[in-house]
């Protein structure tokens, strides 16, 4: 049967033992102050669809990498199929913070605890756009009332410059859905105004930055809606407090007549570039009253399919 040694004490000298003691205090202190000390939270950024993938990423990855870079969190671009999705994630908390326009965050504030934070400003430093209905530059068509027995391209259903707004002003001039020679809705804003250019429509209804983009290709206004309340921030209400004030803090600070922000800005979609100002909701009561006269669905089932 095999004996085991006994360990063997052994005796450390009064500067051993300090040295050891040193040695040890040397090493829990580079455990505990190992690099990096700060790891950035990443948080989705839910943006709805108004534009393609490829447009969408283009100008909005600057925005987000100036958030990321201003604030103690990571941004990355979340983007939809459609802009319900959008407000279905923010609804079920799979987004804290996302930007929609207003008749989609109408929409969710009646079914989920959101809030807007921040409106953009306009080039002339308001906090409002238009919808524009469009035709061909050659096109007889001058005002609402000749669109009677005409092919219309709406934007997505959910969309307020390209559908809700422009179909309330076409029920006011006493033309409804039923008036059109046959409408569809589009996916994306940029997709009407091409739609009209190449004549499978007679007219259609973009937000006013996106129709004056293509203002020289071949287009031509023949209605402004009223002003709409620019398309809002929104957070789900138990986003965390810093993470709202940190962004809020980000955005504020923006002054587009200062060079170097300028320079910043000036790679964003049109509608983020000039700064922005708080938002609170009733901001967009306007909005209620229009969605109690146009419903978002009240021609989707009789849309031509595009």
């Amino acid at each position: 049967m095999s004996s085991v040694k006994p360990v063997q004490k052994v005796a450390l000298s009064m500067r051993d033992r300090s040295a050891v003691a040193l040695l040890c205090l040397c090493v829990c202190f580079s455990v505990h102050t190992a690099s990096p000390v700060f790891s950035a939270e990443t948080i989705p950024f839910g943006l709805c669809p108004k534009y393609n993938p490829r447009i969408m990423y283009q100008l909005y990855q600057p925005f987000v990498d100036y958030l990321s870079e201003n604030t103690p969190y990571r941004f990355e671009i979340r983007l939809s199929r459609i802009y319900q999705d959008t407000i279905e994630r923010i609804g079920g908390r799979e987004l804290q913070i996302a930007s929609c326009g207003p008749v989609p965050y109408v929409q969710a504030s009646e079914r989920y605890p959101v809030r807007p934070i921040l409106r953009p400003l306009n080039k002339d430093g308001k906090p409002y756009y238009r919808g524009i209905v469009v035709v061909r530059q050659n096109s007889p068509i001058q005002h609402l009332a000749d669109l009677k027995g005409k092919r219309f391209a709406f934007g997505p259903a959910w969309s307020t410059a390209g559908f809700t707004v422009p179909m309330y002003d076409l029920k006011r001039a006493g033309i409804g859905l039923k008036d059109l020679g046959g409408y569809a809705f589009l996916r994306h804003h940029d997709s009407v105004v091409n739609a009209v250019l190449k004549g499978k429509f007679d007219a259609g209804a973009v937000k006013d930055v996106v129709a004056r983009q293509y203002r020289h290709e071949g287009v031509r206004f023949i209605h402004h809606t009223d002003p709409i309340p620019t398309v809002p921030i929104i957070i789900h209400r138990t986003a965390p407090k810093a993470l709202v004030m940190s962004v809020k803090a980000a955005l504020l600070k923006l002054n587009p007549r200062d060079p170097n922000h300028s320079k910043r800005m000036e790679e964003w979609d049109e509608e983020f570039k000039y700064g922005f100002i708080e938002a609170v909701d009733s901001d967009y009561d306007e909005i209620r009253k229009i969605l109690r006269s146009i419903p978002i669905d009240s021609g989707e089932k009789g849309a031509l399919r595009e």
